[in-house]
């Protein structure tokens, strides 16, 4: 079982991490911390006013302290909440992993200068322009919104196309540099010294800048410089072409995904734990298990509040589970027959086993006002009970129902 410092553990975590859409809590945290995050880089670009600083300098000194200490407790509350981020490795390297993954780097850098002067008073002036890397705070951003999230999407699924194409844009800089090099250094020795001098010249030419601080002056450099400018527009084009197509193919994708939800048609159906339910007591992942290929726990309702299923939740008396299943897709229907019983019906107060009925004919459920029951050959049918058969004869007074 776990205990209550777990618990309080655990819903730390799902309120700092990105809140579900029906958890009020989260969902208002993630709100706040991207607010706070704006925030935090309007007071960095109004600090660097020198009247506005003069002025107001104490408020927006206040204003950055009260957002270091936000951002020093997150840090702290997601270091303490590490081990359910990863679940499969130990609550030690749980931490170390955090620690050092892009996100939690970039966590500390955003409040970690501030504190350093504290400690060296010797480096405050360096220090000071290191909390300039409390812009990457930003990059927070893109963990609480959706939309956000397609860009890094984009740019992970295409990392290879773009990784080839900064190397051969960085070739031709490369060789751009040498060619320029044997051509204009005896004409311009001060401005082409070496093979490497060039560079900054093949930069601003292949990204079609062209600043004109260093530029070809004989009329072989010149024809070179004209034919490294249209090339320039086409290296240019491969990593724009990428990412456009890349953003293309995500949305076709995401866009195909939710035509696939709205036809897929999943069937769900809550059930009620009482306190006799063999499911009480037991996690959702062992429920899991013991449920047939194609069913699903979706969720628990529980008081409240909506439980998302966690391998290890122990489902309790009272809670509702939500149980999903794909429709079979065949094309024949089972019809099933429906029969209420009235009070001069033959089959009031007789047991399943001693009805007079065909071998093809199977009664598969009863209902007893608000209560389902699972018929066995002992169950005596009383008045009122609206009986559920699969038959393939005709039943006077009966409803089909298709399946």
């Amino acid at each position: 079982m776990r205990t209550e410092a777990e618990t309080r553990r655990r819903r730390i975590f799902e309120i700092i991490e990105v809140g579900a859409g029906d958890d009020k809590i989260s969902r208002a945290y993630d709100f706040i911390s991207a607010l706070l995050i704006v925030i935090y880089l309007a007071v960095s670009i109004l600090d660097t006013y020198d009247a506005i600083r003069a002025e107001i300098g104490w408020l927006l000194g206040t204003i950055e302290a009260l957002l270091v200490v936000f951002f020093t407790v997150d840090y702290i509350l997601r270091v303490y909440t590490a081990k359910y981020l990863h679940p499969d490795r130990t609550p030690g390297g749980a931490i170390v992993r955090y620690i050092f993954s892009f996100a939690g780097i970039i966590d500390l850098l955003s409040f970690l200068p501030y504190y350093l002067p504290f400690f060296f008073p010797a480096g405050a002036i360096a220090f000071r322009m290191f909390r300039v890397i409390r812009i990457f705070r930003l990059f927070r951003i893109n963990t609480y919104y959706d939309s956000l999230n397609v860009i890094t999407e984009v740019l992970s699924a295409k990392k290879q196309q773009l990784i080839s194409s900064v190397f051969i844009i960085s070739v031709m800089m490369i060789a751009s540099s040498l060619c320029m090099y044997s051509l204009e250094h005896e004409a311009q020795p001060e401005v082409f010294r070496n093979a490497f001098s060039g560079i900054w010249w093949s930069v601003s030419t292949l990204l079609t800048v062209g600043y004109g601080d260093i530029y070809p002056i004989t009329t072989l450099g010149k024809v070179f410089s004209i034919v490294i400018t249209f090339l320039g527009v086409g290296m240019v084009a491969i990593p724009t072409g990428i990412i456009s197509a890349g953003f293309v193919e995500q949305y076709s994708e995401m866009k195909k995904r939710g035509e696939y939800i709205e036809e897929s048609d999943v069937r769900f159906m809550k059930i009620h734990l009482d306190p006799g339910d063999v499911w009480v007591g037991r996690t959702i992942g062992d429920v899991q298990a013991l449920l047939p290929q194609g069913m699903l726990i979706a969720a628990v309702r529980r008081g409240g509040e909506t439980l998302l299923p966690k391998s290890d939740t122990i489902l309790l008396i009272d809670d509702v589970v939500v149980v999903g299943a794909e429709p079979v897709r065949d094309h024949e229907n089972l019809d099933l027959t429906e029969i209420t019983l009235g009070a001069h019906n033959p089959w009031v107060g007789q047991k399943i086993r001693n009805l007079d009925i065909s071998r093809r004919t199977l009664v598969v459920m009863v209902r007893r006002g608000e209560e389902v029951i699972i018929p066995d050959g002992d169950l005596a049918f009383a008045q009122g009970d609206k009986v559920f058969l699969y038959t393939a004869r005709r039943v006077d007074g009966a409803e089909k129902i298709r399946v």
